[in-house]
């Protein structure tokens, strides 16, 4: 089991890509902290519709432990109490994944400014300032790992305003973070998802969805369990010597765009 004894939080952790993380991270031994604004997984119109157990039950029955943590990611002293409750309940911090993101619809006159401030606040700020708070205890791991989930839409436009932003900061946010803490053995990478079947897609409509379809490469869209693989392989020892990098999981979406 490639982090057996590891503690690890994954926010966004009740549904959707952080779901699949904490899950695949809790099947490769790691004790996971779920961080979320509600314990109950999201359900979709078109996918994940019948997802029912919280996250913390499915990290259990893998034989892990798994704690869920009430979180709004884009209030500071909420993610400064959930970094302490990792190190009170694990005993320090070895996995940061900053995978919690919404997305808000509108183009630049359509978008209020309180709805763009509250993109960036959750899709940018609140992991500058996740990772803010874990690097003081990642220093003392020895396995120190941090890992963004950003999107395709950081390289393209498409996503809407505030989100292709975002998530094209968060591919530079790791750069940084690789050239201030490689000295303390601690990596920094993003992943970047194409398509994904989560209920966050809710948005699309049919012939959108499909249209997406027709531009993957790979005859199918991506599952939550594969971003999950990609964390799992960027948290190992496998890729100690890999930082400052962005790893498209878009089953080729990108290729065509």
């Amino acid at each position: 089991m490639s982090l057996k004894g590891r503690a690890a939080i994954v926010t966004g952790g009740s549904s959707g890509i952080g779901r699949g993380i904490a899950v695949e991270f809790a099947r490769e031994g790691a004790r996971v902290i779920v961080a979320d604004i509600q314990q109950d997984p999201r359900r979709g119109k078109y996918h994940e519709t019948d997802v029912t157990t919280p996250t913390v039950e499915e990290i259990e029955k893998l034989g892990s432990q798994g704690i869920f943590v009430k979180t709004d990611v884009a209030d500071d002293g909420q993610l400064q109490r959930l970094i302490e409750t990792c190190v009170d309940r694990f005993g320090g911090l070895d996995i940061l994944v900053n995978n919690a993101g919404i997305s808000l619809s509108g183009n630049s006159q359509e978008i209020s400014v309180a709805d763009w401030d509250r993109v960036i606040a959750v899709n940018q700020r609140g992991v500058f300032m996740a990772t803010r708070f874990a690097v003081p205890h990642l220093k003392r791991s020895r396995h120190g790992r941090i890992i963004h989930v950003s999107s395709v839409m950081g390289y393209v436009g498409g996503g809407g305003q505030p989100y292709s932003a975002a998530k094209a900061a968060l591919i530079n946010m790791v750069r940084d973070s690789a050239l201030e803490l490689g000295g303390h053995g601690i990596t920094a990478n993003a992943i970047c998802p194409g398509y994904v079947e989560t209920a966050i897609q809710d948005y699309n409509t049919p012939d959108q969805i499909e249209a997406i379809r027709q531009r993957t490469a790979l005859p199918r869209f991506g599952l939550p369990r594969d971003i999950g693989r990609a964390a799992v392989f960027l948290a190992s020892d496998d890729a100690e010597w890999i930082t400052g990098t962005a790893l498209v999981v878009d089953g080729g979406l990108i290729c065509r765009i």
